[in-house]
């Protein structure tokens, strides 16, 4: 579910407090704000840009922590059920 992908463009993302959420099975990008609209109601929030640069230690990962992070990220959230 989420892949390296994702993690670029969270990474990449304009927004200020982009987010990386799981919506109705599609994983997005979404700024934070976003996250009380209709819309976005009831997601399932994975991690902020904020979170994800100061767990990678740099906004300029390597594609191997990129593919390590999304491994570890999917695997939280297939034991959640999501």
């Amino acid at each position: 579910m989420i892949r390296p992908e994702h993690i670029e463009a969270l990474l990449g993302s304009d927004a200020d407090d982009a987010t990386l959420i799981v919506t109705v099975g599609t994983v997005v990008v979404v700024p934070a704000s976003a996250l009380d609209s209709e819309r976005y109601r009831g997601a399932l929030e994975i991690i902020s840009r904020h979170d994800l640069v100061t767990r990678l230690g740099t906004s300029a990962p390597s594609r191997r922590d990129l593919e390590e992070t999304a491994a570890g990220l999917d695997t939280a959230v297939t034991r959640l059920g999501a």
